[in-house]
């Protein structure tokens, strides 16, 4: 029965055979997981992070041939991903080509097979130097606030006279080189889905367009107080992109015909009213819908041609506000001659609190915090080439007239010194932040008025 014992230690050998067999079995292949961006992505970001992530810790061979877009790529590993050291550029489709040999597991073994990554970055504005060159060259400015901007059909609901020839030519004959235009449309404006504006009222805006630029002024056309229907919500966003659109199409084709001293603002303070983040530079959310705003805005606007096609162009923030959230997340859409427009009444308590307001300004540490206010809109937009207008500030008055002038003109000095255009919130009330009496076309504050226009002759 010998020939059974050999069987038994041929079945043994057979089997630690197979054993052998399972572990190297036991070593498969890395796996790709997933890639960011991912396969076919458009509209990239060009801050995004290249990566390619596999199922276990990875290892690169010397020689490994990974290239983007035919040229060698600067790679290195990080656990279970490989990271890519590249720098981006705008509108354009990268191809990653990772070779099976390039990539290897803990246990020498290759990928299976190569893999193939493509993906296209979006557009984005590249600002030029003529821009900086025109907002330098608009000085400071002046609102006519609280007139076409009332939320009423009729404009002198809110105090103030209409708006008269003779009031631009005491505030250009003061100096002042820009005139801002607020203009509310809904009272003026009928039903979707044309949402025609009354040519009136057109007309009207137009009549006053002309009061700035026949005295060779630099105007500003705007849509202000137009919350009702300008709601930045996904839930709204398309239905106000339609609306806004028309109405910028009829605005910029009544006004098209003019040279590059006008200039159009797609909004003013658009924001979602009565929520939290109101006032502190809004939501994820909410500052892509301001992004989608303009970039609907802008189109309509370039689509009626003339100089419209070439025409500067200022968008806001979330809010017009200077926190960092609303400037880093400003979308430029793709078109030339664009401004970023902020608004900053700063100091708060000093500037715009009508309680529990202060009434002095002017130490050295307060001088220092206002610096790092304008050098924070610096470095969000001057320092990457766009020119920025500073479309509303001022001081109320607190019946504190020395500490308004002081203020006034270190914050004037402060934004011309950085390239950025200061224009000042006028409401027409003397009592608040008006420095001109409307009735009777009299400097009310011309010292105030003063300080801010010696800002452009150091």
């Amino acid at each position: 029965m010998k020939y059974i014992k050999y069987l038994v230690i041929l079945l043994t050998l057979t089997y630690c055979v197979a054993c052998g067999d399972s572990k190297e079995e036991s070593k498969p292949a890395p796996v790709f997981k997933s890639s960011n961006p991912e396969n076919n992505a458009s509209d990239v970001s060009i801050q995004t992070d290249i990566e390619v992530v596999f199922d276990e810790v990875v290892k690169l061979v010397s020689d490994h041939g990974i290239t983007i877009n035919d040229e060698a790529a600067s790679v290195v590993v990080s656990f279970t991903k490989l990271v890519f050291e590249e720098t981006l550029e705008a509108n354009t489709t990268y191809t990653i080509n990772i070779p099976a040999e390039a990539v290897i597991n803990t246990f020498d073994v290759p990928l299976e097979k190569s893999i193939k990554i493509s993906f296209t970055t979006k557009e984005v504005y590249v600002p030029s130097g003529d821009g900086m060159k025109f907002v330098a060259d608009m000085g400071v400015g002046w609102n006519l606030g609280n007139t076409l901007d009332t939320k009423n059909a009729d404009k002198t609901y809110w105090g103030n006279p209409e708006a008269s020839k003779a009031l631009i030519d005491a505030v250009k004959a003061k100096g002042f080189k820009t005139l801002r235009v607020p203009i509310t449309w809904q009272y003026n404006m009928g039903a979707a889905p044309e949402y025609t504006i009354e040519q009136s009222f057109l007309n009207r805006v137009e009549e006053v367009v002309n009061y700035g630029l026949d005295n060779d002024m630099y105007v500003i056309v705007n849509i202000h107080h137009d919350e009702e229907w300008l709601i930045p919500t996904y839930a709204e966003v398309d239905r106000a992109k339609d609306q806004l659109a028309k109405v910028w199409a009829q605005i910029a084709q009544q006004l098209k015909a003019y040279d590059e001293h006008l200039i159009f603002e797609t909004l003013n303070e658009t924001r979602l009213k009565g929520s939290a983040e109101e006032w502190s530079g809004g939501t994820a959310e909410g500052r892509d819908c301001i992004n989608q705003f303009h970039d609907s805005a802008i189109t309509a606007i370039r689509n009626t041609g003339g100089n419209n096609t070439d025409r500067y162009i200022m968008i806001s923030t979330y809010a017009a506000s200077t926190s960092q959230a609303a400037m880093d997340d400003l979308v430029f859409p793709s078109s030339k001659n664009l401004i970023a427009a902020v608004h900053s009444y700063f100091p708060y308590k000093f500037a715009l609190a009508e309680n529990n307001y202060n009434t002095e300004w002017g130490t050295a540490q307060e001088k220092a915090q206002m610096d790092a206010e304008f050098d924070k809109v610096v470095k969000a937009f001057i320092d990457k080439g766009i020119p920025v207008v500073m479309g509303e500030w001022g001081n109320l008055n607190h019946n504190n007239f020395s500490a308004r002038v002081e203020h006034a003109g270190y914050y004037a000095n402060g934004c011309i010194s950085r390239g950025i255009c200061p224009i000042w919130w006028d409401n027409g009330v003397t009592s608040h932040f008006g420095l001109i009496n409307r009735s009777n076309n009299q400097w009310v504050y011309p010292e105030i008025a003063e300080a801010i226009l010696n800002a452009t002759n150091p």
